[in-house]
């Protein structure tokens, strides 16, 4: 389970998680209720089954348009601001993966995740992704 002092273990599992495409693992790491805001419609995932939702909608998706193995790198975070039980974090992102046989790397994303403790533990309960370049 997530580092009970770091939040950033907590959003660092997440990613771990989504880069091993198991979706279970994400539900894992998140609190409920949970919320998700993307660039992908519908734009907005919610409540206790909102991380399978939305990847079941990656994948849907990613069937759509050809692209395939989504991977997603976190820089330094800008900010891990810490209130008592909840805390905000900020991290520069870059995404590959494969659209219709051709690598593509997206850089410039932002990854922005609100936590709050659930007993010992961070929980995610929102994220947002700002699609970069």
């Amino acid at each position: 389970m997530p580092d009970s002092v770091d939040p950033m273990a907590a959003v660092r599992q997440y990613v771990d998680a989504f880069n091993e495409g198991d979706p279970a693992a994400m539900a894992a790491v998140c609190a409920d209720p949970m919320q998700i805001l993307d660039g992908m419609s519908p734009h907005v995932w919610q409540g206790p089954t909102a991380a399978e939702d939305w990847w079941a909608d990656v994948l849907a998706e990613g069937e759509h348009l050809g692209a395939s193995g989504y991977r997603i790198a976190l820089g330094e975070p800008r900010h891990v601001d810490v209130n008592g039980e909840n805390a905000y974090v900020v991290a520069p992102a870059t995404m590959t993966f494969d659209l219709r046989g051709n690598q593509i790397t997206q850089t410039g994303s932002v990854y922005t995740v609100a936590l709050r403790k659930v007993d010992a533990d961070w929980r995610l309960t929102a994220w947002a992704w700002a699609k970069g370049a």
